[in-house]
């Protein structure tokens, strides 16, 4: 009896917590926002009624789709992680739109909150004038503590004109933030999926948190994912104080040239975060006056891996590596450290078609510049098609040293390098720079040491394919017959598979994929 009364309590508990969420429509059309907001005959009407509540966990905050609003969008309330607090749409036609019409620094501001999901709202913040660190959306978390599960999944945020100046602030569709003297705070599952963000300025996905390693807190399980982006002119997606994060299956295409010659921009690439992977995305069409790459391992960061990437027509070029060796080895620069690039394709990147202010033509394939260490470059293709210009530069890997010193222990090993014209190397300070078991074929006028290198046609299915998306990638599959078949050296941790999932146990073959 006692049992049965116990389990009675139990279970009536169990749905008392469970009917204590709550169904919220918002309807800018047809509300009112003395309704209850409680079903969509009864829908609130603004979204200053919704930023005057404080959700519970389990609640949903539902946009009539087809509708518009004004304003900014502010919601308060902690969930929890078995019942999230959502925001989405209801009702068929086009996503619910915000326009933050340049009112404030955001339009979506999601400020010491956790356990919220986002998904499929339009998002706008346009002013009159550009606006310095105007974003779209921002997440921020401040003395909080860990910030669990936050989710933005199927936005589109456009027409975001904040500043194209970074070191004014600049602007980006997205911007998540933690910091805090008096609690450590952190964002831990943290994820940003399915976006369509365009017409943003100056960047795409960028963050701030903590980067000193004396008071190193980073952020965890990070994931961006499956977003395009396209006329963003500036940096893609930069993961900032984090530890894992992973960035995978986007696309960056389609970038205007309006930055300065002063801008230093790139696709996509960590600052000051360790373990970051970078895979299966690709970048297209960056045209930054400087730097300008599709990928970047850069400033602080430790065990970086970028693989399985498709890089093309980047003014930059495809890779950048890169350290400051002015104050490397402090607390703010513990240095540049194990990056591994392995099994993506570049074609035709640097091409940048005029000279510029800060270094005239400069745009190798690969940049490696100051004190980074021990990088690793293997089981890659590189297609450099004819330049169109006779200024254009024409170089393979350039080494220089950023803040004085030069990188160190740089490893090359099975990539494919197919030139069509003449190309070239450029090494003056560096040390312990290897070259092993790579294939040149074309044109070099000068070639590093590499004495197991391989001089013959690698066979590809049709070196001359261009074009967009993964698909492309086939046409640089060897066939049968290659010279580069089981010609390679084997590299330990090397990834357990190609470009394509293939195993890789036992095998050596130069380039990205078998046949």
């Amino acid at each position: 009896m006692r049992n049965s009364i116990f389990l009675a309590l139990i279970l009536l508990l169990i749905v008392s917590c469970k009917g204590g969420s709550q169904q919220y429509y918002v309807d800018s059309d047809n509300g009112d926002d003395s309704n209850s907001g409680r079903s969509p005959e009864k829908a609130w009407a603004s979204l200053e009624k919704v930023n005057s509540m404080e959700f519970k966990a389990g609640d949903q905050l539902l946009f009539k789709s087809g509708t518009e609003f004004f304003g900014q969008l502010e919601p308060k309330g902690i969930g929890t992680g078995e019942a999230p607090i959502q925001i989405n749409r209801y009702g068929e036609g086009k996503n619910p739109a915000i326009h933050g019409n340049g009112e404030d620094l955001h339009t979506l501001l999601l400020h010491n909150v956790e356990y919220w999901e986002v998904r499929n709202l339009e998002i706008t913040n346009t002013g009159k004038e550009r606006a310095a660190g105007r974003r779209g959306v921002i997440v921020k978390a401040e003395d909080f503590g860990d910030c669990h599960h936050i989710i933005l999944d199927s936005l589109e945020i456009h027409h975001v004109n904040g500043s194209l100046v970074k070191s004014d602030g600049g602007g980006s569709a997205i911007l998540w933030q933690n910091s805090g003297d008096s609690v450590k705070t952190r964002f831990i599952g943290l994820q940003i999926t399915n976006c369509h963000l365009h017409h943003c300025e100056r960047n795409g996905i960028n963050s701030r948190g903590y980067t000193n390693r004396k008071e190193w807190h980073p952020s965890l399980n990070v994931v961006v994912r499956n977003n395009l982006l396209e006329q963003i002119p500036g940096d893609g997606i930069v993961p900032i104080g984090t530890e894992g994060a992973l960035i995978e299956y986007n696309v960056m295409r389609d970038c205007p040239d309006i930055l300065s010659h002063e801008e230093a921009a790139a696709g996509i690439w960590p600052w000051s975060a360790d373990n970051t992977i970078i895979q299966f995305n690709e970048v297209s069409g960056h045209k930054a006056k400087w730097d300008g790459q599709g990928f970047d391992s850069d400033w602080n960061c430790q065990n970086t891996i970028i693989q399985y990437n498709y890089s093309h027509d980047n003014y930059g070029g495809f890779l950048l590596v890169c350290n400051n060796g002015s104050n490397v080895r402090t607390d703010r620069n513990i240095g540049t450290t194990n990056t591994i690039v392995r099994y993506n394709v570049s074609v035709n990147d640097g091409i940048r078609p005029y000279e510029t202010e800060r270094r005239s033509w400069f745009a190798p394939t690969i940049h490696i510049s100051g004190p980074v260490e021990d990088t690793k470059i293997y089981n890659n293709v590189f297609i450099i098609p004819e330049k169109s210009l006779e200024e254009n530069d024409r170089t393979v890997v350039e080494m220089d040293n950023w803040g004085g010193p030069w990188p160190e222990n740089t490893f090359f090993a099975n990539n494919i390098v197919y030139a069509d014209e003449k190309a070239d190397f450029f090494f003056d300070g560096d040390k312990g720079t290897q070259f092993t078991h790579n294939c040149f074929i074309g044109h070099f006028e000068s070639l590093p040491a590499d004495p197991a290198a391989i001089f013959e046609d690698p066979q590809f299915v049709d070196v001359s394919a261009r074009g967009e998306g993964f698909e492309v990638l086939k046409n640089f599959m060897l066939q049968k017959t290659s010279p580069c078949k089981d010609a390679g050296i084997a590299i330990e941790n090397s990834g357990g598979q190609d470009l394509f999932g293939n195993p890789l146990e036992g095998k050596t073959t130069i380039g990205v994929h078998e046949f």
